[in-house]
């Protein structure tokens, strides 16, 4: 099943979107108020939305059902346009390592057995088509390609079932960052807040048996392709070399407070320890440079620049959609 939120009318429509069933193949949709307005009402009552919603998208995608939408990504927001939180984890760890190693850093042992994650702000996320809005190009902008979780309601100290039951719906994620702030904020002890605005979000939200096989141990076994400017710049594989999986990262999040329905959970920037496939971030592959070369080629991203990230089943139909965000000044006033 996938599902989506169109800009709707009135100030709650135009913050919460408008829920749609999307069908199969990305194309059409239809709402259904009757059930859920927003994805955030669904997802608080799954269990008896759920089947409701599973009828209309196999009547949508039989032809059966009438849709209401022609879809345009231009209309929608992100799947859930506010969440409750939005927590992001770094599961790859060999990007991690390379990024520590490239600044001649030393790896914590414990880096490999303990989860890296912080909480992002989730009061305003950004739809696949929405620009990167940054005032100086000094600021270092990245993008991150991940793949996220939507969870269910998850208790406090959640074992690994509870937290892959939990798992109800997935969606691609580029969680933008300003690398030339990182830096000075983190040297304060105090995590990320100017260096993570407001991260984008892939057109539709899908149930995890959209993956078929792909679908594996917690982990999706598909490339993440990440065109800039046109120009493929990578395509490593989300399952491999995922050192943590998503119950693993939901149980972090969940050791010391339970998640309420509507937490999206993160994997962190997507890499593969075989370079051969490419980056899903400029930062990865300017630390291969400095490693390989010990000179950094590669800017960080410059007004109007673009970046699209995707995600292909096996036959080659796109799964989530595609985020598509062009870097823009920020205009005051």
């Amino acid at each position: 099943m996938k599902l989506a939120s169109i800009r709707g009318q009135g100030k709650n429509q135009s913050r919460d979107g408008q829920l749609i069933v999307v069908s199969k193949d990305l194309t059409k949709g239809v709402v259904v108020p009757e059930f859920a307005m927003t994805l955030q009402q669904a997802i608080d009552n799954w269990k008896e939305v759920q089947p409701e919603l599973i009828r209309v998208y196999a009547g949508l995608n039989a032809a059966t059902i009438s849709p209401s939408h022609i879809l345009q990504n231009e209309k929608l927001l992100a799947p859930l346009p506010r969440a409750y939180q939005w927590v992001d984890g770094s599961a790859y760890v060999n990007h991690v390592e390379l990024v520590r190693k490239a600044r001649g850093a030393v790896m914590p042992d414990e880096f490999w057995t303990d989860p890296l994650m912080y909480q992002g702000g989730s009061d305003q996320l950004l739809g696949p088509k929405d620009e990167i809005v940054a005032e100086s190009e000094e600021w270092g902008v990245d993008f991150e390609a991940e793949v996220t979780v939507i969870t269910n309601d998850v208790p406090m100290g959640a074992n690994i079932k509870q937290a892959q039951d939990s798992i109800i719906l997935m969606m691609l994620v580029n969680d933008v960052s300003l690398r030339n702030l990182i830096p000075a904020e983190l040297a304060k002890g105090f995590g990320f807040l100017h260096s993570k605005p407001s991260s984008a979000f892939s057109p539709v939200a899908v149930t995890p048996d959209e993956l078929g096989d792909s679908w594996l141990e917690g982990k999706v076994h598909l490339p993440l392709r990440c065109t800039y400017n046109q120009k493929l710049f990578g395509e490593p594989n989300a399952g491999k070399d995922m050192t943590f999986n998503f119950p693993q990262l939901i149980c972090h999040a969940a050791k010391t407070r339970p998640l309420l329905a509507g937490t999206i959970v993160g994997s962190g920037t997507v890499s593969n320890v075989d370079r051969s496939k490419g980056s899903c971030c400029i930062a990865e592959k300017r630390m291969l440079e400095k490693i390989e070369t010990d000179q950094i080629t590669t800017e960080f991203m410059k007004f109007n620049d673009t970046v699209k990230i995707e995600m292909l089943s096996p036959e080659g139909d796109s799964i989530f959609g595609a985020i598509e965000q062009t870097v823009v000044p920020l205009v005051s006033g």
